[in-house]
């Protein structure tokens, strides 16, 4: 199983590092442990827990490494299992951290104002009518507490450099600021949550919510597929190497999403996001909205935001204000008394 707690080298110098999420449906996040000439470097740092800390420097030993020998941390995006122990790497040994330039916003908010990342997101839900989830939220969780991270030492840019070979790709869709790294000495690719082997990344969750998340994925997915990759190395899920294929499965798996958002839609009236989410299948299982936990249920309506903006871009459906929630109807079914969104 690959989020069994033992490292795999999936290449020479190239070890693969499972960390564990306790309580998370995915159970663990891939580490990659990669090394180079002087040292070595990570992509992505795990969850910060002490559990995760223990797994990181088990897995580094097993490998014949010492933290004190990490010398560059190449961070693909700003969720906590991906950004948590860099800044723990980063004190211990002094190793640089590497993360996407359009990630500095979210990231510098996240130190210095969550409140109102806090307040940019709910809003967000709001206005996708998901008022009612809102209220169960606040009532289960409580004020996030400070996050003691320190600034990345380098934003890196698309196209840039990085070390030993390694190229900053950026990646959007999952995150706006997204990273991935490509190897193309060894032709390998570590893409984040970009392309995963057996699941659909969710779409623009984070500090602030994008309206072209779903169109930057699409985007992002054509960009890395024909990229000179022999092996594919995910955060989560095992090692593979089509990836071709698995970029074409994820386009096709949101043109279906795409196709059931509109059929949801009904015929000369209009709903919310929140609306439509209750009706759409989610996760491999197909399970219904009111099955799932209530993380799972805001990323449902995050999810189908991102494709009804998507839909609107498009000119297949419109989106309308009313009392301050978005409402999509059909394009060619006006709905009398919706106000059209500017812009």
């Amino acid at each position: 199983m690959w989020s069994d707690p033992e490292i795999e080298t999936v290449l020479p110098g190239v070890h693969r590092v499972p960390l564990p999420l306790p309580g998370d449906a995915l159970k663990a996040v891939n580490v990659y442990l990669i090394e180079d000439d002087d040292g070595y470097t990570l992509v992505d740092s795990g969850w910060d827990s002490p559990s995760s800390w223990q797994a990181l420097t088990g897995g580094l030993a097993r490998a014949g490494a010492e933290v004190r020998e990490v010398r560059r941390v190449l961070v693909t995006h700003l969720h906590h299992d991906h950004v948590g122990q860099a800044t723990a790497l980063h004190r211990a040994a002094g190793a640089k951290v590497w993360l996407g330039e359009d990630e500095r916003r979210g990231y510098e908010d996240m130190l210095h104002d969550l409140p109102g990342v806090a307040k940019s997101q709910r809003e967000y839900l709001r206005r996708g009518g998901a008022a009612d989830l809102l209220a169960e939220a606040e009532s289960l969780v409580p004020v996030p507490p400070e996050i003691d991270w320190d600034p990345p030492q380098h934003w890196v840019s698309d196209g840039a450099p990085v070390h030993g070979g390694i190229e900053a790709i950026s990646t959007p869709g999952h995150t706006q600021g997204h990273t991935s790294y490509l190897d193309r000495g060894r032709g390998v690719l570590f893409p984040g949550d970009h392309v995963l082997p057996h699941i659909t990344p969710s779409i623009g969750f984070e500090p602030y919510p994008t309206h072209t998340a779903l169109a930057d994925f699409l985007h992002s997915l054509a960009k890395v597929r024909s990229l000179p990759a022999r092996l594919v190395l995910p955060a989560h899920g095992p090692v593979f190497t089509d990836l071709p294929a698995r970029v074409d499965e994820l386009v096709a798996h949101h043109e279906t999403r795409l196709a059931q958002c509109l059929a949801a839609i009904p015929a000369g009236g209009s709903a919310t996001a929140f609306d439509i989410a209750r009706q759409l299948p989610w996760t491999r299982r197909e399970r219904r909205y009111h099955e799932l936990n209530l993380f799972n249920r805001t990323l449902a309506v995050w999810e189908t935001l991102a494709h009804l903006e998507l839909l609107d871009s498009r000119g297949t459906v419109r989106c309308t204000e009313v009392d301050g929630q978005w409402r999509y109807r059909l394009a060619g079914h006006p709905h009398r008394g919706d106000r059209i969104v500017a812009g």
